[in-house]
């Protein structure tokens, strides 16, 4: 028996003990799935996350002692991470890992020891920094999906709302409808274009041009005309004259290009991929308020269908952000739907004024 009285091992105290038991039971089997599917150094991390885990489930099992009864399940939330990490191991696992850990009940809980309290708080760390690689890789895509495709939600639902409270019909409204998913999206394909196009030119204009290579070896060494190229980069004088002498002494690793930085271009894609990718995300925003329209219902009823659709995606959306951004994915969603609701609430307004007015 440990040092717990009778009144502290209730019925409730010992399903609470044996609930904790079996979340880090599973948290651990879904670091040993990540760390799985990974390599060096971050499977060694997740192994460690795994073993920590180990750890905590042996401070529950002291507790219950004879007590420990047969094997629970873990909580819902756990659940769902180890079904995700067992199918996918991405960073949405990561980030709902972070979410996990972050919600840790030890730190209220007098049973869980303040050790096991801070290795949760700093797991909370490790898996942060784990996910923001991933983030990193994802966010270009992330933000072209979700701004494009939320873009194309609210723009024309507005539209669609704008144009039946005017009193248009429902043929009117789904031309309308038709017409903003094109507009839209061609404008979004085209601003996507130039921007990566200027990007990839004011890259290309400020690079260094690799044929200045081939004449370092006429430079005259006394002078060291490179240490200015160097200053105009931003290092300091003297700074520039070492860098300048050394890049003369090792020429053929200069000329090698051994030295040259990343190129950069190609962390943007090409103009036509990005544009391609905006039309596309912005399309399948932009065709969920008319999707309604086309089942021959009537302007209202249209209206209130393509109100209740979008709804739900934007706060599908809204989740998806909160997830990858490690914040609540439920705030985010409630903020995504007041945003959308709020500019066709305004589009509604005018809609009804130019109506009345007509």
């Amino acid at each position: 028996m440990n040092s717990h009285d009778f009144e502290e091992r209730s019925p409730k105290t010992l399903k609470r003990w044996r609930r904790y038991l079996a979340n880090e039971r599973a948290e651990a089997a879904v670091y040993r799935d990540l760390a799985s599917r990974r390599t060096g150094e971050e499977r060694e991390i997740l192994l460690g996350l795994a073993a920590a885990e180990a750890r905590h489930e042996e401070h529950w099992r002291r507790l219950l002692g004879d007590d420990i009864g047969h094997p629970v399940r873990s909580d819902r939330r756990t659940r769902v991470l180890g079904f995700l990490a067992r199918r996918f191991g991405s960073v949405f696992v990561l980030a709902l890992a972070q979410h996990r850990e972050a919600s840790t009940p030890y730190l209220s809980d007098d049973d869980a020891t303040k050790t096991m309290a801070a290795d949760e708080q700093i797991h909370e760390e490790v898996i942060r920094g784990l996910a923001a690689r991933g983030r990193n890789r994802l966010s270009g895509k992330f933000r072209a999906a979700v701004f494009g495709a939320n873009d194309g939600l609210v723009s024309n639902l507005s539209l669609v709302v704008a144009m039946s409270a005017a009193g248009s019909s429902s043929s009117v409204v789904l031309i309308a409808g038709v017409a903003g998913l094109l507009a839209g999206a061609l404008s979004m394909g085209a601003g996507e274009y130039l921007s990566v196009r200027s990007q990839r030119e004011l890259l290309a204009a400020s690079s260094p041009d690799p044929q200045t290579d081939r004449v370092l070896p006429d430079l005259n060494v006394d002078a060291n005309e490179l240490a200015l190229v160097y200053r105009a980069r931003g290092l300091e004088p003297d700074d520039a004259e070492h860098q300048a002498r050394q890049a003369l002494a090792s020429l053929r690793g200069i000329q090698s290009g051994s030295q040259r930085p990343t190129d950069e271009h190609e962390a943007l894609g090409t103009g036509f991929t990005a544009a391609a990718s905006s039309f596309c995300f912005f399309a399948s925003g932009a065709a969920v308020p008319v999707i309604p329209l086309l089942f021959n219902l009537g302007p209202t009823a249209a209206m209130v269908w393509a109100i209740a659709v979008v709804g739900v995606a934007l706060m599908i959306t809204g989740a998806i952000v909160g997830l990858l951004t490690g914040g609540r994915s439920g705030a985010w969603a409630l903020r995504q739907l007041t945003i959308g609701y709020g500019a066709a609430a305004v589009t509604y307004g005018l809609g009804t004024l130019f109506g009345t007015a007509a």
